[in-house]
């Protein structure tokens, strides 16, 4: 693959059921209500409900999945799946 290809990171979200992603590396754990992939530009967390993965290529990025989402979030590499440090985290224990 090329690298041009490779570098692009692309979400299209429509009506909130359908979203279409590139430069996606890996995905790293999926249910019905969150999928977690690693992409060109960070780790990205999805919520929502009724999460049906319709098309996953590892070797072009693509990955497409329909159902409801509640939220789209980017973790870095480095803090994804560590214990949060900052004073909101002491707040709400």
């Amino acid at each position: 693959m090329s690298e041009e290809k490779r570098n692009k990171h692309n979400i299209n979200i429509l009506d909130r059921t359908n979203i279409k992603i590139t430069g996606v590396l890996d995905v790293i754990s999926f249910d019905e209500e969150m999928i977690v992939s690693e992409t060109e530009l960070g780790v990205l967390i999805l919520k929502g409900l009724n999460f049906h993965i319709n098309k996953l290529n590892l070797d072009s990025g693509d990955l497409e999945i329909d159902g409801e989402i509640y939220n789209l979030v980017y973790e870095d590499k480095s803090s994804y799946g560590k214990p949060a440090s900052g004073i909101l985290s002491k707040i709400f224990k």
